[in-house]
């Protein structure tokens, strides 16, 4: 049996495939460690969605390779989305890689190790649009909360996206499989599950010819266990009444949505390919915040997308000036292999991107932090995430946050808390998109 090395790179997504990936090899037999000097197989799940991300994966390959020179590492294992984007080229371009494992053929990777044992070199294992079949996991996470994927691929081709070629067509898991697996980590003592796909608004839809989301997430909640779920990437065409329904009335659905709307001018978003206009992202932001007023909603803007006038991005900043939303990442185009964007004329200078990245940021700064001085003097319930010893200060997270991307709150207890409590926290003092407070009882 092997030692194994491991690293993901990459979304909440390419986390949740490194989890069975790991529950695979240790199911084998195989041993994981976490010094690649001791690692006889080094294990790289990939990302390739916007150039940093190929650089990282890239750039991990190559240190990695370093291992095969100096360690005890006999082969390199790349998986994901580089391997499956980059198949034709990868042995020639990156020569440490022994064996690639495609985004949809993870569950082969015991049987690549064999084959790379045998004496078998440059290996592809490579399956087209399979769903994985593996409901149990190795927890990476602090072990209180887990991503629970729910459908593979994208059908929406949005013009700068790489997503559908790298993953193929949208296509949804059974809802057996998924209750079955949200079971199994609610007993390993997961409390707050984040449903996450490349859209989680249109599960069900190839399965069963009609949206599920709602359904499933209604059975999600019958968990015992389960406090706590957070819905992720719901396109704004795709929010229906029975999801903003389900997120009002399900006492343990966040009030929270993430809604990547990529930009807010009509003109923009057809090129974009986006399936929605100007009018309708304002009208469906709005109606989320009147159904339910206490509602966050994260969302992501690319700025300085082939074509993007000034007229275009002075419109975009009044619009979030307007709909100030309370959590906002901004990205700057990035072009990517083989997207239609790619080819458009009018492509704008990385300076001039940077700068509106900058704008808009700045702008959205200013919300934030007003939102977050709204909070002082109100109680929140917050899931205990860790301690801080040396500012004696516990760190968590209220409804309003999800892990590793919005903010935090630190607050003081009388009392020894754990990772996964959760417990009433009163809000004394903004900082910014972080929050500072104390327990109360």
């Amino acid at each position: 049996m092997a030692k194994i090395g491991f690293i993901s790179l990459g979304c909440d997504k390419n986390t949740v495939d490194s989890e069975k990936i790991l529950e695979l090899v240790m199911s084998k037999g195989h041993t994981v460690v976490t010094d690649e000097n001791e690692a006889d197989i080094l294990i790289i799940n990939t990302c390739a969605f916007i150039k940093d991300a190929k650089e990282e994966s890239i750039n991990t390959i190559i240190e990695m390779g370093n291992y095969k020179k100096e360690g005890n590492c006999k082969y390199i294992i790349c998986c994901g989305c580089l391997g499956e984007r980059y198949k034709d080229d990868m042995f020639d371009e990156l020569p440490e890689v022994d064996a690639i494992l495609g985004v949809h053929a993870y569950e082969r990777i015991n049987e690549v190790i064999d084959r790379l044992y045998n004496g078998e070199k440059n290996i592809k294992a490579i399956e087209k649009e399979a769903i994985d079949t593996v409901k149990k996991r190795v927890i990476t996470t602090p072990g209180h909360y887990e991503y629970l994927k729910i459908a593979e691929g994208c059908n929406n081709f949005c013009t700068y996206c790489a997503i559908p070629l790298i993953r193929g067509k949208y296509k949804s898991r059974p809802m057996e499989d998924i209750i079955e697996e949200a079971k199994f980590l609610a007993s390993e003592g997961v409390t707050e599950l984040l449903i996450v796909a490349q859209e989680v608004s249109c599960y069900g839809i190839d399965l069963y010819g009609e949206v599920k989301l709602s359904e499933l997430v209604s059975k999600i909640c019958e968990i015992d266990g389960i406090h706590w779920v957070r819905l992720l990437y719901c396109y704004p065409e795709n929010v229906t009444d029975d999801i903003i329904n389900v997120i009002k009335n399900e006492e343990k659905v966040c009030k929270y949505i993430d809604i990547p709307i990529q930009h807010t001018q009509s003109n923009i978003l057809k090129l974009m390919g986006r399936r929605t206009n100007h009018d309708e992202i304002i009208n469906k932001i709005k109606k989320l915040k009147k159904e339910i007023p206490e509602i966050i909603i994260r969302s992501t803007l690319i700025v300085g997308f082939p074509g993007e006038t000034d007229e275009d991005f002075n419109g975009l900043c009044e619009d979030v000036k307007d709909l100030k939303i309370d959590r906002l990442g901004v990205f700057d185009y990035s072009k990517e292999d083989g997207t239609p964007a790619e080819k458009f004329e009018n492509q704008i200078d990385d300076e001039i991107k940077i700068e509106r990245k900058n704008i808009v940021m700045d702008i959205q700064e200013k919300i934030a932090e007003k939102k977050s001085n709204d909070y002082v003097g109100k109680i929140f319930e917050v899931i205990v995430d860790g301690y801080l010893s040396e500012d004696n200060v516990y760190c968590g997270r209220t409804y309003m946050d999800m892990p590793d991307v919005d903010g935090i709150v630190f607050f003081e207890s009388d009392r020894e808390l754990m990772a996964g409590d959760y417990v009433k926290v009163e809000i004394n003092k903004s900082l910014g998109y972080d929050l500072c407070g104390k327990e109360v009882e």
